[in-house]
């Protein structure tokens, strides 16, 4: 097996400056060998020994890249990760998978078929509140859930000229924030029965949606999801009540931040120095009483993914995000479009047993 394996990383937009560079570059076992960009001198300010290719089709056909990354705008998602996979690379693609639930199948055949890995970048898993949150779950300390709230507010007023804010394939905050919240959701719960999904242009001069409100149906669980541009108060991050007590999470996980300020990862380095608030009731009594603690927040660690990822390339571990996760999240994402459409819950079509996991 290869000590090393050289990663090819197509654009040097945002996600690939901020996330994806520093996190493989802090990644033993990884090593970026070359970027496809227009623009070789932003590339060599932040990578001043990698090679800069001028095309995707140029980084494919290098025989010393073994993995590519494709953090591009999501409807190249899918002829970008197709042919990677044609030229016999690994392929990471950033979320959401591809902007159709067809082409993300067509991907998972493409992939089985040329015998290569991959993955998909659905990195909040290891967020800190989040794996706070699934610590609380399996340690049933609210008892039997009953509702789950997760909400991923900003503060962005303006329309800026990027691809995100224009009526394209995959455009717009459904498919920007939306794979997130849905891949915790389905993580802790599992699929669920149905969706209903409330899309909104709420910014002045907005083309496409900027805030969404979405309701999944779970056995005895009420699943809330929401994501707006136009929140400048604190909002609640995780809001989870049960039948022994609640927890309420502000803040969001610190890594983005910190990655975006130039900081350099290291394992389990996302310390939140925002505690939750954990009511809990204290005794079984009629009688009992609510006690309110400080909920220490566990640790994120983005470099986990990567890390995973390596030692998936070395036969030594799991892909950390399966195909049949990333498809799963498509599933949902169209199950929301079409009950947005309709202004109705929508049934999944397949693999809604509403049945939740352990938790």
């Amino acid at each position: 097996m290869k000590e090393v394996h050289n990663v090819g990383l197509v654009g040097y937009g945002m996600a690939s400056k901020t996330f994806h560079a520093p996190l493989i570059a802090a990644t033993p076992g990884l090593e970026i060998a070359a970027v496809s960009s227009s623009d070789p001198d932003k590339v060599h300010a932040d990578l001043p020994g990698v090679e800069v290719v001028a095309s995707p089709q140029a980084l494919f056909a290098r025989h010393d890249v073994d993995l590519v990354v494709i953090p591009t705008p999501n409807e190249t998602h899918y002829p970008l990760a197709k042919a990677a996979l044609a030229a016999g690379k690994h392929v990471i693609v950033d979320k959401p998978f591809t902007v159709t639930l067809s082409e993300g199948r067509l991907l998972k055949g493409h992939a089985e078929e040329a015998g290569k890995l991959l993955s998909v970048f659905h990195n909040r898993r290891w967020d800190s509140d989040f794996l706070t949150v699934r610590a609380l779950l399996e340690a049933r300390t609210l008892g039997r859930l009953t509702h789950f709230e997760s909400h991923f507010d900003r503060f962005r007023p303006e329309i800026n000229d990027r691809w995100r804010e224009k009526p394209k394939p995959g455009s717009g905050l459904w498919y920007d924030l939306g794979p997130h919240l849905l891949d915790q959701a389905r993580e802790a719960f599992g699929m669920p029965r149905a969706i209903l999904l409330n899309l909104a242009k709420r910014r002045d001069g907005a083309r496409v949606d900027d805030d969404f409100h979405a309701l999944l149906d779970y056995d005895g669980l009420r699943v809330v999801l929401g994501a707006s541009a136009l929140v400048a108060a604190d909002s609640p991050r995780f809001v989870l009540h049960g039948t022994q007590g609640s927890y309420v999470k502000h803040g969001l996980d610190p890594q983005e931040g910190w990655l975006k300020e130039g900081r350099t990862p290291t394992p389990r380095w996302g310390v939140d120095s925002r505690d939750g608030d954990l009511v809990l009731r204290e005794g079984d009594s009629e009688a009992a009483e609510l006690a309110t603690h400080a909920c220490g927040t566990l640790p994120g660690d983005y470099l986990a993914y990567y890390t995973a990822i390596r030692d998936a390339l070395a036969g030594k571990g799991n892909n950390p995000v399966p195909v049949d996760d990333a498809l799963a999240v498509m599933q949902l994402l169209e199950t929301g479009l079409d009950s947005a459409r309709q202004e109705r819950w929508v049934k999944l079509k397949e693999g809604g047993s509403g049945l939740r996991r352990k938790y």
